[in-house]
């Protein structure tokens, strides 16, 4: 019988200038595991998915939500969230923030792709998720939807969004917090991927922008002259220059979905004026993606993470994309102020589907 959890990996980014022999018998630095929730807890559902962590009230609370994805539905449900108060050693029972058997007037949705935000100095944590009518199969016509908790996680408050963009998105990454004309802003990357049915649609990755409550299309990610790339779930930090911001994105072929782009890459984009505009999107040569989710990040000293799934069984450049790799890779790369230029691969043995 398969089984599915939400894990949680804790590994150490040591040293990043190593020679290439080292880094081809480097099996990562995991250091420690712990299970959040599994799949036999939720009887209803197929399997937990999409984990997003943040840092709780305490020093030592840590917020995890997740989704469970009901029986029936490709990738939606309903969305938990889980609190620890050790640093993630046990973890309490989860809580419902938005639950598809809760029916809104006539209509029922199911829920999936949480995000958690505490913006700067508020107590008030966010989350985030898709919303879709449970007609459908899978979240691909999904809305914006948000709630807040004002304890730390225990009980939250649905909030209907204003949203001056009205088209389907589909959410992965968390917010960043910036300046545009000297006014805050929240910046939420979002995909849409209206092609997939409708030979009139599209495969465009977007910024949404505004206050937490009020949303509105702020640009688009430029795609590159040819050949089109379906560029989605893209993950936004500081940039290598002072002001800047990047954004990395998942790939696929933009009009065979199911194929990887040739050479399977990752691409990414730049914005030097707060995510009004931003580059066209461009190849990153040192990042694989073959149509995995991954993260890309910033830490506290400068570096560069991106983490991302690694296929080792097909061998395949250019076609289909196995839905269950074998491994993570991690690529770190300093600061410009720091270390110029160093990279360093770090690839580990994949347990689920987490956070790390």
């Amino acid at each position: 019988m398969k089984t599915a959890t939400i894990a949680i990996l804790a590994f150490m980014l040591t040293g990043v200038a190593m020679g290439q022999a080292q880094d081809l018998a480097y099996e990562g630095d995991v250091t420690d595991i712990r299970v959040v929730r599994r799949l036999e807890q939720h009887p209803y559902a197929w399997k937990v998915w999409q984990p997003f962590i943040i840092q709780g009230d305490r020093r030592r609370d840590l917020l995890v939500a997740f989704g469970v994805q009901v029986n029936g539905k490709n990738d939606m449900g309903d969305i938990l969230v889980s609190l620890s108060r050790d640093d993630g050693d046990t973890w309490q029972e989860p809580v419902a923030v938005f639950d598809h058997r809760e029916r809104q007037g006539a209509i029922q949705f199911a829920y999936a792709n949480p995000v958690l935000y505490r913006a700067p100095g508020h107590d008030v944590i966010w989350c985030f998720a898709m919303r879709c009518p449970m007609v459908y199969r899978n979240s691909k016509k999904s809305q914006l939807v948000g709630a807040f908790t004002a304890d730390g996680g225990r009980l939250w408050t649905p909030v209907e969004m204003a949203m001056h963009y009205t088209g389907p998105l589909i959410l992965n990454a968390g917010l960043v917090e910036t300046q545009i004309d000297g006014q805050r802003r929240y910046l939420l990357p979002a995909h849409r991927n209206t092609l997939q049915k409708d030979p009139r649609g599209s495969r465009d990755h977007f910024i949404l922008s505004s206050s937490l409550l009020e949303w509105k299309l702020e640009a688009f990610i430029p795609q590159p002259t040819e050949p089109r790339v379906f560029l989605h779930e893209g993950n936004i930090a500081p940039g290598d220059a002072p002001g800047e911001l990047k954004i990395v994105m998942r790939t696929a072929n933009y009009d065979e979905d199911r194929l990887t782009t040739d050479p399977p890459r990752a691409y990414s984009s730049v914005s030097r004026d707060g995510g009004r505009t931003w580059s066209t999107a461009q190849e990153e040569p040192e990042l694989h993606n073959a149509k995995s989710k991954g993260f890309f990040g910033q830490a506290a000293d400068g570096t560069h993470i991106y983490v991302t799934t690694m296929d080792r069984s097909s061998g395949i450049r250019h076609g289909p994309a196995s839905p269950t790799a074998d491994a993570r890779r991690c690529v770190t790369k300093p600061s410009r102020r720091a270390v110029s230029g160093a990279t360093r691969k770090r690839s580990f043995t994949r347990g689920s589907r987490i956070p790390t």
